[in-house]
């Protein structure tokens, strides 16, 4: 499993239309073969601060995400809504072993 920690800052007008790009890039990205899971969760003491946490099986997954049209709607979309570039985070599985998520 390769996992993503996705860090984005969004400017305090545009929360909800973010909400509403980012569940929908989620929504359509859990539907991969190689994404095992997709969550979008925000500060609670800052709600402009928001962390995508996206699950892959493997390398290949990543790659793959990035060619979607899901992906690139959802780039495209938010990109103006960033207070700043947004960030991220690569992690390797260490506990629990892959069971099949």
């Amino acid at each position: 499993m390769l996992i993503l920690h996705v860090h984005a800052h969004v400017k305090e007008e545009h929360i909800e239309a973010f909400r509403r790009a980012t569940i929908q890039n989620a929504a359509s990205s859990v539907q991969e073969p190689g994404v095992a899971r997709f969550d979008v969760i925000q500060q609670a003491d800052d709600p402009t601060r928001f962390v995508l946490v996206e699950v892959y099986r493997n390398l290949d997954a990543t790659v793959k995400h990035k060619q979607t049209s899901h992906y690139h709607i959802w780039a495209a979309t938010v990109t103006d809504m960033l207070a700043e570039p947004r960030t991220r985070v690569t992690y390797e599985n260490v506990f629990p072993a892959d069971q099949g998520w």
